[in-house]
C-alpha cells in the first residue's frame, strides 16, 4: 500500500539502540492452573476491561502429521481452512497464553497470562470422551523448553465447549426452565385431546390442594402428608410440586400449552433424561407473585454457579467474546480454528460457514501474519523475533509495561516461554501501529489500527478467491486450474530435473511452466499460460494418443491430477501420509465414501502419538 511504502521510507532508521533490547528481554507472566484459576478469572475479567486489544498465542500437541498438510501458497482459502480443520481436531491445546493490552502513544500496557489446560470429566458426566493426538517432535521441543507436563496433566484447566455445556444440562440431572412457548403445536388429534384433558384435571385438583394447603395451617403433619400422598404432589425444597411422567417430547409440548392456563401461580421444569430427552415436567407451586419471581432468581442463580462449574478455561473465552475487544493473533486461521473446535462447537466443513460462526463469537481480530506481508522487511517472515528484529530499523519506540506483575520474570522460574510469545505479539502490533498511525493522535489510533487490515484479512477467510501463489516469497498469482499435480515417477529427480524431462516430453510445456516438489511422493506443474494445464491433463489420459518420452513416463506409471482432485482429497479427509496416496484414493473414490463431516481418521504416522487420556 502506498501509505504504508512512505511510512516504511519516513521511519527507517539507521540507528535502532532503543529497540536493541525487545527481543532478549523477558517479562513476567502470570502462570494459572486449576488451583488459581478462580482468583486468576477475576483479575483477567479487570485486564480485559481496562484494555483496547488481546492478543493471544496456543501451545499445541501438534500441528501438522505429514509434509502436504501443511497449509501452503498453493491452498485457496478452502482448502486451506481444511488443512487447519484437521490440525484444530486432531490436536489438543496445551497452553492458552493471552494478553490484554492497550497502546497510549509509545507507552504499551500489557496484562499477560499463560494458561494450563488439560481437557478430562471431572463432572464425571460421562462426556466429553477425549483422545487426541501428539507429535513427538512438538513434545520434545515442549520438554527441552522445561513444560511441565505433570504440571500440565494434574494442574491443566478443563472446560467444556459451548456445544458439550448444553448436552451437560441433560446430563446434570438438574431440573431446566422451558423456553417460553412462542410457535403452537400442530392442529390436535383425538389422543392429544384425551391425554391434555386428564393431565388438566390432574394439575387442577394438585394446584386446589395446594391452595388449600396454604390456607390450613392448623392439620398436623400426618394428615398433611396423607393429603399429598393422594394427589401425588411433592416436595421441590421449599414448595410443593407435582412431577407429570410423559413418554414423548410431544406430550411435553402439548403439557406446556396447556400450563399456561396456569401461569399465574404455577411454574413447570423439565426433567431431562439421560439420553438428551425429557423424562417429565415437573410443576411447582407458588404461593404469591413475589415467590414466583424468587424462584426463577434462585433457579437462575443455580445455572450461573452450575455453568460456572462446568465450563472451566471457556469462561475466559467467553469474557473475550463478551468484551468485543478485538484479538490479535500471529496465525488467526490455525488459532481461531482450533478455538471454535475446543470451545465453541464442532467446525463446519466449508470456510465461510465458519467465518460466519466464528465472527458470531469473535466479530473483531487482526491477523498479523496478513500486516507483516504489508511492509516489506517483513514480508517473508514468519517468526515472532526475527519480526521484531527486523522491524528494529524502524525508528517506532514503544515503552512495555507490565501492569498485572509489573516486574522481570526470573528465567529459572517454570516455563515462560509461550507467555512470552503472546508479550512479543503485542509488541510487534504496538510497532505497527506506531509506524502506522504516523503522526495522527493517539486517540484515533486504534480505530486506524483495526481498519488496517480489514481488506486484506476479508481476503483470507472467504471461499470466493481461487487465485494462489506457487511460492510463499513470490507474489506471482495463477489460477488453481492451471496447476496439475504429478507423482508416480519411476526414479527420483530434482524439481530442476523434472523440469527439463517435462520440456522434452511433450509440446505444451514449450509454453512457461515451472515445477515445485509438495512432499517426497508428488510434484505441481504451474502453467503460467491458461489452458495449458487442460491440454496436459488431456493429453495423459488419452494414453493411445501419447508419443516419445513422456508416453513411456506413463507406461511406468506416472499419473496426473487438477486442482480439483487435490480440492476433493481434502474435502473428503484423506489425510495419508504422501500426497500420491491421497490423490489416488480420491480418484478411486467418490463424494458418497465417506461423510464430508466426519471426524479426522485414527491414522497415527510412526512421529506421532495418539493417546486416550479418559481414564487420567
Amino acid at each position: 500500500m502506498p501509505m504504508l511504502l512512505k511510512m516504511q521510507r519516513r521511519f527507517l532508521s539507521a540507528s535502532a539502540g532503543n529497540s536493541k533490547t525487545l527481543n532478549n528481554r523477558r517479562w513476567s507472566v502470570k502462570q494459572v492452573t486449576k488451583s488459581n484459576f478462580k482468583s486468576s478469572l477475576d483479575e483477567f475479567r479487570t485486564s480485559i476491561e481496562s484494555s483496547d486489544f488481546v492478543a493471544l498465542s496456543l501451545q499445541n500437541t501438534g500441528s501438522y502429521a505429514a509434509a502436504w498438510h501443511r497449509v501452503s501458497a498453493i491452498d485457496t482459502p478452502q482448502t486451506s481452512y481444511l488443512k487447519a480443520k484437521y490440525a484444530a481436531e486432531r490436536y489438543q491445546i496445551f497452553q492458552f497464553a493471552l494478553c490484554p493490552f492497550s497502546l497510549r502513544g509509545s507507552k504499551l500496557t500489557v496484562h499477560p497470562y499463560n494458561f494450563y489446560l488439560f481437557p478430562r470429566d471431572e463432572l464425571k458426566l460421562g462426556m466429553p470422551s477425549y483422545s487426541f493426538s501428539c507429535q513427538a517432535s512438538r513434545l520434545t521441543a515442549m520438554a527441552r523448553e522445561g513444560f511441565d507436563f505433570n504440571t500440565c496433566i494434574y494442574e491443566g484447566i478443563s472446560y467444556l465447549s459451548r456445544e458439550q455445556e448444553s448436552a451437560s444440562k441433560f446430563l446434570s440431572g438438574n431440573p431446566i426452565l422451558p423456553d417460553p412457548i412462542t410457535v403452537p403445536s400442530s392442529p390436535s388429534t383425538v389422543a392429544d385431546t384425551v391425554f391434555v384433558g386428564r393431565i388438566r384435571s390432574r394439575v387442577k385438583s394438585w394446584r386446589q390442594s395446594c391452595i388449600d394447603s396454604s390456607s390450613k395451617t392448623g392439620d398436623d403433619d400426618l394428615v398433611s402428608s396423607l393429603r399429598k400422598l393422594v394427589l401425588g404432589s411433592e416436595q421441590y425444597g421449599s414448595r410443593l410440586c407435582l412431577t407429570i411422567d410423559v413418554c414423548s417430547e410431544r406430550q411435553v409440548q402439548l403439557i406446556l400449552e396447556m400450563l399456561t392456563e396456569f401461569s399465574g401461580d404455577v411454574v413447570p421444569l423439565l426433567v431431562a433424561s439421560k439420553s438428551r430427552g425429557t423424562q417429565a415436567v415437573r410443576t411447582v407451586f407458588m404461593s404469591s407473585k413475589e415467590d414466583k419471581d424468587l424462584f426463577k432468581r434462585e433457579l437462575q442463580d443455580l445455572e450461573n454457579e452450575e455453568n460456572q462449574r462446568v465450563r472451566g478455561f471457556r469462561e475466559v473465552v467467553d469474557l473475550i467474546s463478551s468484551s468485543q475487544k478485538p484479538v490479535v493473533s500471529q496465525n488467526y486461521l490455525s488459532d481461531f480454528t482450533s478455538i471454535h473446535a475446543k470451545f465453541l462447537g464442532p467446525l463446519p466443513s466449508n470456510v465461510d460457514d465458519f467465518s460466519s460462526s466464528l465472527s458470531s463469537a469473535f466479530p473483531n481480530f487482526v491477523d498479523l501474519s496478513q500486516l507483516m506481508k504489508e511492509i516489506s522487511p517483513l514480508s517473508n517472515i514468519s517468526n515472532l523475533p526475527a519480526a521484531m528484529s527486523s522491524l528494529n530499523r524502524f525508528f517506532a519506540p514503544v515503552d512495555v509495561e507490565v501492569a498485572n506483575q509489573g516486574c522481570a520474570a526470573n528465567p529459572d522460574e517454570g516455563n515462560q516461554m509461550h507467555g512470552q510469545n503472546v508479550v512479543m505479539i503485542s509488541q510487534l502490533f504496538a510497532k505497527l501501529s506506531t509506524i502506522q498511525k504516523s503522526d495522527k493522535s493517539p486517540a484515533r489510533s486504534n480505530e486506524d489500527l483495526q481498519a488496517l487490515d480489514s481488506a486484506e484479512h476479508a481476503n483470507s477467510i472467504t471461499s470466493n478467491d481461487e487465485n494462489v501463489k506457487v511460492w510463499s516469497k513470490n507474489s506471482r498469482r495463477v489460477s488453481s486450474e492451471n496447476l496439475v499435480f504429478i507423482w508416480g515417477l519411476s526414479k527420483k529427480m530434482t524439481a530442476a530435473m523434472l523440469k527439463n524431462v517435462l520440456q522434452k516430453s511433450h509440446a505444451v510445456f514449450a509454453q512457461e511452466f515451472d515445477v515445485k516438489y509438495l512432499d517426497r511422493s508428488c510434484a505441481v506443474v504451474v502453467f503460467w499460460e491458461s489452458g495449458s494445464s487442460e491440454t496436459f491433463l488431456r493429453e495423459v489420459n488419452n494414453e493411445e494418443q501419447l508419443v516419445g518420452s513422456l508416453r513411456e513416463m506413463v507406461a511406468e506409471g506416472l499419473r496426473v491430477a487438477g486442482y480439483e482432485t487435490y480440492r476433493r482429497a481434502c474435502r473428503l479427509g484423506f489425510w495419508e501420509a504422501d500426497l500420491a496416496e491421497a490423490l489416488d484414493k480420491t480418484l478411486e473414490s467418490s463424494d458418497t465414501d465417506r461423510d464430508l463431516d466426519t471426524k479426522p481418521s485414527d491414522i497415527s504416522w510412526s512421529s506421532e502419538l495418539t493417546i486416550n487420556f479418559d481414564e487420567l
